[in-house]
C-alpha cells in the first residue's frame, strides 16, 4: 500500500491546504492539519502529509490510507441525510458482493444470534441508534464528513442473520469508493474487537444459577 500512499501525497499537495481543510471539515494552522478519526484526534503535516497521532508517532498504513483519501476526495458537499448500499456507489456494484463478503456476512456471523451483543459493541465502538430504520441500526462517524451505518436483522434456528454497511448518500462526495470500502471494513473490524466476551444473554441466566 506504500507506493498508493506516495500518489495519494503527491496530488493531494497540488492543492491549497485551507481549502483541503474547509472541504474536509477539519483545520489548518501552523502548517499542520488537523482531523479526527474515530473521534482520535490526528495532526497531518503538509506538506509531507505524514498522519501521526498527537504523540508524534506515525498511524497504521491503513489509517493513513483512509485519512489521504478523504482529504483528496472531500469537497464539501453537505450530507445526504439518506442511507445507500456499497452497490450504489460509483462502480460499487461490481465489488459488492466482495464487500458484502468482509463486511455484513461477518458481522451477520459474528452476531446473528446475539443481537444484544451487537447493540453493545455498537455503542463501545460509538454509534448512535437508528431506530427509523432498524431495532438493531446504529450510526457512526468515522471522519468529520462521512458517515456510516450498521444495520443488523438477526437470525434464528430457521431464519438466517443479515447485516450490512451502508452510506450516507453524500459519501462519493468525500471518498473514493475504494476508500469507502476500507473504511467500512475498518468499521467491521472496529466492531467485532467490541464484542463482548460473552452472550449477554447469557450473563443474566448464569448470575441466576445457584
Amino acid at each position: 500500500m506504500a507506493p498508493q500512499i506516495d500518489r495519494l501525497r503527491e496530488r493531494i499537495r497540488d492543492r491549497e491546504p485551507l481549502a483541503v481543510a474547509a472541504c474536509a471539515g477539519a483545520n489548518f494552522e501552523a502548517g499542520v492539519l488537523g482531523l479526527r478519526y474515530w473521534e482520535e484526534p490526528l495532526t497531518v503535516t503538509w506538506p509531507g502529509l505524514d498522519v501521526l497521532r498527537l504523540d508524534g508517532t506515525p498511524c497504521a498504513v491503513f489509517d493513513q490510507a483512509v485519512a489521504l483519501y478523504y482529504l483528496l476526495q472531500a469537497d464539501g458537499s453537505p450530507m445526504a441525510d439518506a442511507w445507500i448500499g456499497f452497490r450504489d456507489l460509483p462502480s460499487g456494484a461490481f465489488y459488492n458482493q466482495a464487500y458484502q463478503g468482509y463486511t455484513g456476512n461477518r458481522l451477520a456471523r459474528a452476531f446473528g444470534l446475539h443481537p444484544a451483543g451487537f447493540d453493545s459493541a455498537s455503542q463501545a465502538t460509538g454509534g448512535w441508534p437508528l431506530p427509523g430504520i432498524n431495532q438493531h441500526a446504529y450510526a457512526f462517524l468515522p471522519l468529520p464528513r462521512i458517515r456510516l451505518a450498521a444495520v443488523l436483522w438477526p437470525g434464528d434456528e430457521e431464519i438466517d442473520a443479515r447485516a450490512s454497511v451502508l452510506f450516507d448518500g453524500a459519501a462519493s462526495h468525500y471518498m473514493t469508493t475504494d476508500g469507502l470500502a476500507l473504511l467500512g471494513s475498518g468499521l467491521t473490524r472496529r466492531l467485532l474487537r467490541n464484542r463482548p466476551q460473552t452472550d449477554p444473554r447469557d450473563t443474566g441466566a448464569k448470575s441466576g444459577q445457584g
